[in-house]
């Protein structure tokens, strides 16, 4: 029987903002081109997903699932029973929605889910956003049939005839932020003319770097520079006292990210694998600060495969105090390196990953 575009699909994927946009952008993109899909989103429970996901319109159903933690804890013990507890529930998921197709793009929920649906011959879709793919993808690899990936070098970790190198799905708002640098300035109410700085420490916050520019305030009114700092929800509450400084900006969270980058000269950020795509298409002077404190400190990674083509700086943390007044000093003195370093990072981005991953899944429904 010939379904049309009435199709049912399913994404997964969340925990972090890196895991839920590119599943929205991929949901939009086949929205666009499947007008009469149904389209549901499976996360983890009390994460950011099950806030995020309804604000754009999508129906979410949410999982009891965490990850397993380094050290020692309760949650650890409680893991098998949440697992269990998850196989069950997307049993009945996936018996109750009858996908077609499932799309996984990483995080806690995503394992039992696309576990469940390729069990049950379901296709299934899997994007990898990081050059050091994460465990749960790892596992989900042999029982896939497609795996859409950013990095080349992955079949390290995949099977070579599965890995399509695709990118990974950005914001499309973001492909024109040079023609909104005006607007952006006046959005946020900054002097033009003046130097301005975009701190990006992901969605929840970033410790470390947080406390580096409090550290440095005066460093950068000395000169002469005006900041956007998007310090993160668990931050924000200590560091909002700072929006009474001359010059700069305090954000929980920065819903107008397009004008965000457009405003800034120089971004300093971690490097979560949907950060780096997004400042690949930006195409702006980076100063990457990665997260010491992920699986296999995939962040280095993901920050390294950039600078190693001259196109961003990279500062570990533990670096920052001997070494970040003198990165950043010589960047704000050398337009020449701005210019640089901004024209490579722009080579490296795949402005049509949204749409390449999404030929893919339309690849799986006609079969």
């Amino acid at each position: 029987m010939e379904k049309g575009n009435a199709y049912r699909i399913i994404l997964s994927g969340g925990g972090t903002g890196g895991h839920i946009y590119p599943a929205i952008a991929i949901a939009n993109e086949l929205k666009r081109r499947l007008a009469k899909a149904e389209i549901l989103f499976v996360g983890a429970k009390n994460r950011m997903e099950m806030e995020k996901v309804p604000q754009v319109g999508y129906r979410i159903i949410g999982l009891w699932i965490s990850g397993i933690q380094r050290k020692l804890t309760l949650k650890n013990v409680l893991f098998p029973i949440k697992l269990i507890s998850s196989l069950l529930k997307s049993r009945n998921i996936i018996k109750d929605f009858k996908p077609d197709v499932v799309i996984g793009t990483g995080g806690f929920a995503s394992g039992p889910l696309l576990y469940t649906a390729s069990s049950q011959g379901i296709p299934c879709l899997i994007q990898e956003q990081n050059s050091y793919p994460g465990i749960t993808n790892k596992l989900l690899a042999k029982k896939v049939q497609k795996i859409c990936v950013a990095y080349s070098g992955l079949e390290r970790f995949f099977p070579e005839n599965k890995i399509i190198l695709t990118g990974n799905p950005v914001r499309q708002d973001l492909l024109d932020v040079d023609a909104k640098a005006v607007e952006a300035k006046n959005f946020f109410n900054l002097k033009h003319g003046k130097y301005t700085v975009l701190v990006l420490g992901g969605s929840l916050g970033a410790r470390r770097i947080n406390e580096l520019i409090e550290q440095e305030l005066d460093f950068f009114d000395t000169l002469n520079v005006q900041i956007i700092w998007q310090c993160g929800k668990l931050y924000y509450p200590q560091y909002k006292i700072y929006n009474n400084t001359s010059g700069v900006q305090v954000y929980e969270f920065l819903n107008n990210m397009d004008l965000a980058y457009a405003a800034a000269d120089v971004i300093i950020s971690r490097a979560g694998a949907s950060s780096v795509s997004e400042l690949c298409i930006v195409g702006k002077p980076v100063i990457f600060i990665p997260s010491p404190n992920v699986a296999e400190d995939h962040q280095t990674k993901n920050a390294m495969a950039i600078v190693n083509e001259n196109a961003a700086v990279l500062i570990k943390e533990e670096d920052l105090e001997v070494d970040f007044k003198n990165q950043f000093g010589q960047l704000l003195a050398s337009p020449e390196r701005q210019k640089q370093l901004g024209e490579n990072i722009r080579k490296m981005a795949y402005i049509n990953a949204t749409s390449s991953i999404v030929d893919e899944v339309e690849k799986l429904l006609k079969k």
